[in-house]
């Protein structure tokens, strides 16, 4: 009898221990999947942001987006380094960021790079700044104009005082000969289109 009673209380003993190991290993797994879900909880709200990024153009390496002015934009472009620097010698950029709204025609570093040897340099010069300013604002059209409302033939008014002349050919559009490589950037205060060209004011 007792060595019944002595087998009967180590089946419990070993029941017991079963249950609490498997209670355990519960534990931990519930634990470990808490701590997975958790992960994967933190790791959606670190994607938030990016999922949430305002929508814009790629201009030159950099997002232009509608919540940042023309000016603001275009210097974060790396095709644009030329053009900014020159807005800025002709003490543009302040015009540039205001209201407007301004359609911009906006030469690339490449554009500015196939004029004579030293032109550049030169419009640079603070003695300069006159015509600096004069081959700018050819680039700058009064209101928000969109290659949509570009049509064949079109002439536009400068800010400069003369007229640029739109070509509008199998859907491409070209402004005074210079083609849109990239066109309705759209800031706060108007619309750039990116050219392959700098345009020169006509005598």
């Amino acid at each position: 009898m007792k060595k019944n009673v002595f087998s009967f209380m180590m089946l419990v003993s070993a029941s017991a221990i079963m249950f609490t190991a498997c209670n355990d290993a519960s534990k931990k797994e519930t634990s470990e999947t808490k701590m997975s879900d958790t992960t994967a909880t933190v790791a959606k709200m670190d994607e938030q942001p990016k999922m949430s990024q305002e929508a814009g153009v790629m201009v030159g390496g950099a997002n232009m987006v509608p919540s940042k002015n023309i000016v603001e934009n275009a210097a974060g472009s790396a095709d644009h380094t030329t053009l900014v620097a020159a807005v800025k010698a002709a003490g543009l950029a302040e015009t540039l960021s205001g209201a407007g709204p301004f359609t911009v025609f906006a030469p690339t570093n490449e554009a500015f790079a196939k004029l004579p040897a030293g032109a550049v340099d030169n419009l640079l010069k603070p003695e300069m700044k006159k015509d600096l300013t004069s081959v700018l604002t050819y680039h700058v059209v009064a209101g928000a104009l969109k290659a949509a409302d570009l049509k064949d033939g079109q002439k536009l008014k400068t800010v400069q005082g003369k007229e640029l002349t739109v070509s509008v050919k199998n859907g491409k559009v070209m402004i005074d000969g210079a083609n849109v490589t990239i066109a309705d950037v759209i800031s706060s205060n108007g619309v750039t289109h990116v050219i392959d060209a700098v345009l020169m004011p006509k005598k």
